[in-house]
């Protein structure tokens, strides 16, 4: 099972990058962005896969939850991420946004019922929400070329090593029945996907490139997020980058 599974994602990116070089010449290369031609067939798979299977999930979960319900699933997993944010900023050696993340999954996991109510941003303790990419690029690994992973995505060659390091530190990894584990990793990205409804909506009637849209906004909020919000500008960016030497 596992081989005829590996075959047919073996074919489906084959015909993903076949499609999208042959779909592409003539485009303006963007340097950020060297496989373009793949990453938009990609971007175009996932979409239409969102369209007809997650999308129609998402709206089916959205109308059957109760808005307090649907608020408080949200809170229970942002309060999980917020342990993965305490051991990201511990690594980062941001002490206090570590201690602020650890204050709130002790007061949100016992006041606010198991994180399903946010008691701790109504007491001041803010949200961080680091990730492993983030630390990565704290530490000065570049982001490296833009790519979009099937199902998965928007990302970068940095982000996506970042992914192994949370799932490490994901603490639903830790949980030991298969069925229950599978079951909250499924709600989580069904609640997250909700949630991002109005945002789809928005962008198709904007009538905008929805690639080069999301591409961009994608490494803008990243840069953001690594420098905590004052990214430097390119005249202080002139070391040498770890990318350079991969050839796309």
């Amino acid at each position: 099972m596992v081989q005829a599974w590996a075959r047919t994602g073996a074919w489906v990116l084959a015909g993903i990058l076949v499609s999208g070089c042959a779909s592409q010449s003539g485009r303006v290369a963007d340097p950020r962005d060297p496989l373009e031609p793949f990453n938009r067939a990609v971007f175009r798979f996932n979409s239409d896969f969102d369209k007809a299977f997650v999308q129609p999930l998402a709206k089916g979960y959205q109308f059957i939850t109760p808005e307090p319900v649907d608020r408080g699933i949200t809170n229970f997993f942002n309060n999980l991420a917020d342990i993965t944010s305490a051991v990201n900023n511990v690594l980062q050696f941001k002490i206090s946004r570590a201690g602020s993340d650890v204050g709130r999954v002790v007061i949100n996991s016992t006041i606010g019922v198991l994180g399903l109510i946010d008691v701790a941003s109504n007491v001041g303790l803010p949200s961080y929400k680091e990730d492993f990419g983030q630390t990565l690029g704290y530490w000065g690994l570049k982001p490296g070329a833009y790519v979009v992973a099937p199902f998965l995505g928007p990302s970068s060659m940095r982000d996506l090593f970042g992914m192994g390091g949370d799932m490490v530190t994901d603490p639903l990894i830790s949980v030991n029945s298969e069925e229950t584990r599978w079951g909250l990793v499924g709600t989580r990205l069904l609640d997250r996907r909700a949630d991002l409804l109005t945002t789809t909506d928005i962008l198709d009637a904007s009538g905008l490139d929805p690639y080069s849209f999301v591409r961009d906004t994608y490494l803008k909020r990243r840069e953001t997020l690594v420098h905590d919000g004052n990214p430097p500008t390119k005249a202080e960016t002139g070391q040498a980058d770890f990318w350079d030497e991969v050839e796309f």
